[in-house]
């Protein structure tokens, strides 16, 4: 069967190649190596946080729950002595863009988050204020002490997974949060002074009705934040809703989702916010973020922590990657056990020849609404988007894709169905690689 003749809600392809078609690197390339001729003066610097106050029903991510204090201590000095050795391999570099994630960075305490922040300007030289930093925050962690700290040190953008307002939904999806909660920490970041405050809400909850929904979308729009984005549910294998209900094909859920992200794509519309992806929604009032100069098709990333990955242009590279809570603390425990040494080489990562460079390429452009720049493209590869890609057609074929002002672009049922483009758009060593891939 046609991929796209599928569920519209096969897998949510944000970066490319996923983390899934990494394998070991033998021998291990030193980063000088990696990032010899590499342009780095526009790049984005990502550091990842492992740790989390619960593990949600629905989170697939490289994360723990409530660890032992001692290990976030330990972690954060071996960040500092990664961070160390990066930067002596990379040399001079300029981050334009910079994000803190996870996990739960806030599940730091302040004196740990000033303790990070002195590692990212200290050691790594970032000026959170031009990069545009942003960093991700829980109703639980989101304290008037540790926001204090984020603003101290430049933050530009938070952002918050509050998923419902309704606390019998959000148990559902596996988020045991109370609404006294989510208010507090909305009203402590609306008066942290924070330039852009992004919330995320998720549709397709078990019980979720389109009344229900309709309720959390007022709710969250009652805070005027700059920016919404609308996740789809999934149900991924080694996930606390995996182990309870299976991932089973269902398509009376995949219609009710299309339904509900139809419902709070036109509500976010009305209200005066611009649709940037299936899932990103701005309003139309806020200018693009500082470090606008940076580009996710073009530009290098520099990740640092045990599940933060990094790019050149023909290499993706980070550590090894994990779901089920014994492995994560396994490959936690390894990346704080690490001789310094160990920083200054590439472990598990992918290599992308031409056709993989202007695949991802196209992903990255494709999948967000603005389309792809096809004379861009061409100035950068030499040919043409039809020539390399003609497949590409079918979407038009099917209403879900159209060229116009020199893009293509999707249309607004193409990017309702952005998670059946996404893997369709995979090429075959990719997919392989992705499908012989042990889950762990």
């Amino acid at each position: 069967m046609n991929v796209l003749d599928g569920s519209p809600y096969q897998g949510y392809l944000y970066a490319y190649p996923h983390k899934t078609a990494y394998r070991a690197l033998r021998p291990r390339p030193a980063l000088r190596d990696v990032w010899a001729g590499q342009d780095r003066d526009a790049l984005f610097l990502y550091l990842h946080i492992p740790f989390c106050e619960m593990r949600c029903g629905f989170c697939n991510l490289f994360t723990r729950a409530t660890p032992p204090a001692e290990q976030v201590s330990a972690y954060l000095r071996q960040l500092r002595v990664q961070a160390e050795q990066v930067a002596a391999a990379l040399g001079p570099v300029r981050y334009a863009r910079a994000a803190i994630g996870g996990g739960t960075p806030t599940y730091l305490d302040a004196a740990e988050l000033a303790e990070l922040f002195e590692i990212t300007k200290g050691v790594l030289g970032l000026d959170a204020g031009a990069a545009g930093l942003s960093v991700e925050t829980s109703p639980a962690t989101a304290t008037p002490d540790r926001l204090a700290v984020l603003a101290a040190h430049g933050t530009h953008r938070v952002s918050m997974g509050v998923q419902s307002f309704l606390d019998a939904e959000a148990h559902a999806a596996g988020r045991p949060q109370r609404r006294a909660e989510v208010d507090r920490a909305l009203a402590a970041i609306t008066g942290g002074g924070f330039a852009v405050r992004n919330l995320d809400l998720i549709y397709g909850i078990p019980g979720q009705t389109r009344d229900t929904w309709a309720y959390s979308l007022r709710e969250a729009l009652s805070w005027s934040p700059e920016e919404v984005y609308l996740y789809p549910l999934y149900v991924r294998p080694l996930t606390g809703l995996g182990r309870r209900h299976g991932d089973a094909p269902d398509p009376d859920w995949d219609r009710e989702r299309l339904d509900l992200y139809r419902q709070g794509r036109d509500l976010l519309r009305e209200a005066g916010y611009r649709q940037l992806s299936m899932r990103q929604f701005r309003r139309a009032d806020v200018p693009d973020p500082d470090g606008a100069d940076y580009c996710c098709q073009d530009d290098g990333m520099v990740g640092l922590g045990c599940g933060a990955r990094s790019y050149t242009a023909d290499l993706h590279y980070s550590f090894d990657y994990a779901v089920s809570v014994r492995e994560v603390r396994a490959i936690i425990d390894d990346y704080i056990s690490r001789p310094a040494a160990d920083f200054g080489y590439a472990e598990f990562g992918f290599a992308l020849d031409g056709a993989e460079r202007r695949l991802r390429w196209l992903v990255k452009s494709l999948l967000r609404a603005e389309g792809v720049d096809l004379a861009g493209y061409a100035d950068r590869f030499g040919g043409t988007v039809e020539q390399d890609f003609p497949h590409l057609a079918e979407l038009a074929g099917r209403g879900w894709a159209a060229e116009a002002d020199g893009r293509l672009a999707l249309t607004d049922e193409g990017l309702a169905h952005g998670d059946a483009i996404g893997p369709w758009l995979v090429s075959g060593p990719v997919r392989d690689a992705m499908a012989r891939a042990v889950l762990r």
